[in-house]
């Protein structure tokens, strides 16, 4: 089994997943351990109480599941690792601080009655106090939640891919992911073009259809300007965990 956790807003994390739909590997959706409370086994299993309804990993194939909570869910990891040792791990990462921002605008879009950026970020904005248990600003210390994660997996076994290059070089992002699955590099340069309405590549063609795939209407919102001084306040309380982030991956994602 090979299971993606997200660590940001979805549109990072498409192209990885239509790597795998135009690889041809089996993709298959399941409840998160994360809502099956203290045994997320016994909960996958009740959830699915039959073989029969999971699809069958043939020889050659892959089995792959995406649930964006696993990486920031305590109890994820224990869990995973008591249902499959060996699962690799993809991890998709970006930029903590765009990432906040990112995931505001998403919740605006929604809620647009709810405050600022600038007052949710701070549990007192005179002495610059970051408020970290707010999910936007906490899901963004990603040293603090790998710690968890090592306790269960070897760092081999988690491959961390960077959401700015997703964007920026695709083919080669996507080619570290097809080699750590132990693929053939078929997806390269020649089946993505550059959308600059969204702002992101796009598939030339989508599996099964002769259309181009592009992110949806949802992905590639245009972020609302955030007072400068905030940022720059965040980019300085994200930089000693994005540091020890760096060491412990073997990675500098270039976030500062």
């Amino acid at each position: 089994m090979r299971s993606e956790l997200e660590s940001g807003p979805t549109s990072t994390n498409t192209y990885v997943r239509r790597a795998v739909l135009e690889l041809q590997c089996y993709t298959w959706a399941k409840l998160p351990f994360s809502t099956c409370g203290l045994n997320g086994k016994k909960c996958f299993l009740v959830t699915f109480p039959a073989v029969d309804l999971m699809p069958r990993t043939l020889e050659g194939q892959i089995t792959m599941e995406k649930t964006p909570s696993y990486f920031v869910t305590k109890e994820a990891p224990a869990r995973i690792s008591s249902m499959s040792k060996g699962t690799k791990l993809i991890v998709v990462v970006r930029d903590p601080v765009t990432r906040a921002i990112s995931d505001y605008t998403q919740t605006l879009s929604k809620k647009p009655d709810i405050p600022t950026f600038e007052s949710l970020t701070f549990k007192n904005r005179t002495t610059g106090l970051i408020d970290t248990s707010w999910s936007a600003i906490q899901i963004g210390i990603y040293a603090k939640h790998l710690e968890n994660w090592l306790l269960y997996f070897p760092i081999g076994q988690i491959l961390f891919v960077s959401g700015e290059r997703l964007i920026s070089d695709p083919a080669g992002e996507l080619g570290r992911v097809q080699d750590f699955l132990g693929l053939k590099r078929i997806i390269t340069d020649k089946h993505f073009y550059f959308n600059k309405t969204k702002g992101f590549p796009c598939l030339k063609k989508a599996e099964g259809s002769s259309k181009p795939h592009c992110l949806g209407k949802t992905k590639g919102r245009t972020h609302p300007d955030i007072d400068q001084e905030v940022v720059q306040r965040l980019r300085d309380f994200y930089r000693p965990f994005n540091m020890k982030f760096y060491q412990m991956t073997g990675q500098d994602f270039g976030w500062d």
